[in-house]
């Protein structure tokens, strides 16, 4: 059995002419309130991974030092989340670069531009809260994720001489030019 594959780095340079935030009719974008637990774990587990409990938000999310309220975003339709990511500081002391964290869309309601939504308000609170720039981590084959990261201003950070990387992202950009039409 292979070990799991590096997932992809991701690097925002800075955090200037953000697009503004603007939802899917009939979503609303809105922060975490008490009692999101089973909510977030419901979105994490159709496409993070499974196994994610009130108990164990709780334990590995939510009662961290990086978890701020403010900074857990929701996509909601008919006042029921659908799609979350989150600003998080890694470690929870850092004031500069951004870590965007654990996008996901229920998978009914994917393609309504919820994940760039969500990580777009990711962004807009790193800047008000005086970071640079942000980064993020993603898998190869989440092409439509990495897509909408890119058209947020996101490029792929490769370390210098890393042939592995740097195969992995021609193949991924070769992909989104034939799916984008290009």
């Amino acid at each position: 059995m292979s070990a799991p594959k590096r997932q992809l780095k991701m690097r925002r340079p800075d955090l200037l002419d953000l697009p503004a935030l603007a939802i899917s009719p009939g979503y609303v974008l809105r922060t975490w309130l008490p009692g999101d637990e089973q909510a977030w774990a419901d979105i994490i587990n159709t496409g993070i991974g499974e196994g994610w409990t009130v108990d164990l938000v709780r334990e590995k999310f939510s009662t961290l030092p990086q978890f701020t309220p403010d900074a857990v975003f929701f996509a909601t339709r008919d006042g029921q989340p659908v799609g979350t990511a989150t600003a998080w500081r890694v470690p929870a002391t850092e004031t500069r670069q951004g870590y965007v964290h654990m996008v996901c869309v229920l998978p009914e309601h994917r393609g309504h531009n919820l994940g760039y939504l969500t990580t777009l308000a990711t962004l807009h609170w790193f800047k008000q809260h005086g970071f640079s720039h942000a980064v993020l981590e993603t898998d190869d084959f989440r092409l439509p994720a990495i897509k909408a990261y890119l058209r947020l201003g996101f490029a792929p950070a490769i370390e210098p001489g890393d042939d592995e990387m740097h195969q992995r992202w021609d193949k991924i950009m070769r992909a989104l030019n034939q799916t984008s039409g290009a």
